[in-house]
């Protein structure tokens, strides 16, 4: 059988291209952060404390030198991943031995693939989660305009999809936007767990020389390291999966957002409007403007959850220990995180180009609706309730000349239709787009360090 030398051995044709999998084409979405980690490691390794010096300065700033190529590579396309690389990590390795000869296959010490990895998704999902949350927010504005601009529009407000009570269309909208605004906190907290740099825990299980993981984590622009080795690497997966519980969270509320408004603008509800340039014809029908954009979203909501299970599957029974099963993790992790994007990115000007039917929307109130706001202001009165709601009950005719407009007026409490505080939602969303903005000013400028150069790169 045909076999392919490679830099970790000679192996079988077949065999090479099954256990790489997917991993030389997903890894080139990785060629940044992977030179970035090489980066911060090889200068760590440049200030350890032994004798001979395993990388002296001049060595650090040439494998810099040469990073920094490749990242100008990658941003134009021209840095290739060979099979016989099998990944990202021998890939770099093999470019910068090409071009410094024994120097490059010194940026392996005190490294495993298995931690260098572990980096590059810490730091591909960092930059990833700063996107989420600022498309996140983006998509909370349009909905708080949406719902500030139609405030004083009623609608009814349903229960077991029947229609229950007074609504207004700025409480339903703004009712997803702080559902958002709730999954940017758990998107938050996902951050802050992944903020964590496992680089240095090697193969798991630490190494005999006086490596500095502090300084790796810093020069690196993470919070803090990850404490224990063997959990750095461990950490592989159950990180991913916190990731992507995030993710199907704010999938959870715009698969929620896209049922609304295929039923609401549904002919026998005419509430809404769709922008037509989000709408697909038929093959057949003509006339057709179907709401393909919020189908799909409510479908991507299920593969979004399948990822978040998928890669919990196939950790959950894995023993301690890098085991090879992860690498079916990263296709799934970045899925994940690209359809969660894609689908913030496409309703965000869906929501701003939607119309409202206010004749509509009024026309669809009928007399009942108002049932329980009567029975409580008769309460108000000084009629017990239970005697008020049998009162109504027995006597809903008598509330056919209620205006729908005036009975959403009456609702002024806090976070009721007319009591609605547009403060809230401004400054909750302004705090998540300044944590973005400190973020990744931060990370941009311990990177632009490290490289002795502008970073990101243009």
């Amino acid at each position: 059988m045909a076999k392919q030398k490679t830099t970790v051995g000679t192996i079988d044709n077949e065999v090479l291209a099954f256990t790489a999998g997917r991993d030389v084409e997903l890894d080139q979405a990785l060629i940044e952060v992977d030179c970035i980690g090489t980066a911060a490691h090889v200068t760590m390794l440049s200030k350890m404390k032994v004798e001979p010096k395993l990388i002296t300065e001049d060595e650090r700033r040439q494998v810099i030198e040469g990073l920094v190529g490749i990242i100008g590579q990658a941003k134009h396309g021209k840095f290739k991943i060979k099979l016989a690389d099998q990944d990202v990590h021998l890939a770099v390795e093999r470019t910068l031995t090409q071009q410094l000869g024994d120097l490059g296959k010194k940026i392996h010490t005190c490294r495993s693939r298995n931690d260098q990895v572990a980096v590059d998704l810490r730091l591909f999902a960092k930059q990833e989660l700063l996107a989420v949350l600022e498309e996140a927010a983006a998509l909370a504005d349009a909905l708080t305009a949406f719902g500030k601009k139609h405030e004083d529009v009623p609608m009814v407000g349903r229960t077991h999809m029947q229609p229950g009570m007074p609504s207004s269309v700025g409480l339903w909208a703004t009712a997803h936007a702080e559902s958002l605004l709730d999954d940017c906190a758990v998107v938050l907290n996902a951050f802050e767990l992944n903020d964590q740099c496992p680089l240095g825990s090697a193969a798991s299980y630490g190494v005999p020389l006086p490596i500095d993981r502090q300084l790796t984590s810093d020069l690196l622009g993470f919070s803090r390291p990850t404490h224990n080795v063997l959990y750095a690497n461990n950490g592989r997966g159950k990180m991913e999966s916190l990731v992507l519980g995030a993710m199907s969270q704010i999938m959870l509320t715009l698969s929620r957002l896209a049922q609304d408004f295929m039923l609401f603008t549904m002919p026998e509800f005419d509430y809404f409007k769709l922008p037509a340039e989000f709408c697909t014809g038929s093959s057949i029908m003509p006339q057709k403007q179907n709401p393909d954009v919020c189908e799909l979203v409510r479908a991507k909501a299920s593969r979004v959850k399948a990822a978040e299970l998928g890669v919990y599957d196939l950790i959950k029974n894995s023993p301690t220990g890098y085991n090879r099963d992860l690498q079916e993790a990263k296709e799934l992790f970045m899925e994940g995180l690209a359809t969660t994007r894609a689908c913030l990115r496409i309703l965000t000007p869906m929501i701003a180009g939607t119309k409202v039917n206010k004749q509509k929307l009024i026309d669809g109130f009928s007399p009942d609706v108002f049932a329980t706001d009567y029975a409580l202001e008769l309460v108000g009165q000084g009629m017990p309730f239970r005697d008020a709601y049998h009162k109504v009950k027995e006597n809903l005719h008598e509330l056919s000349t209620i205006d729908p407009v005036e009975a959403i007026q009456k609702k002024t409490h806090l976070g009721a239709p007319l009591g609605l505080d547009w403060g809230y939602f401004k400054s909750r969303s302004d705090a998540v787009k300044e944590a973005v903005k400190e973020e990744r000013k931060g990370f941009n400028r311990a990177v632009s360090k490290l490289l002795g150069i502008k970073y990101p790169v243009e």
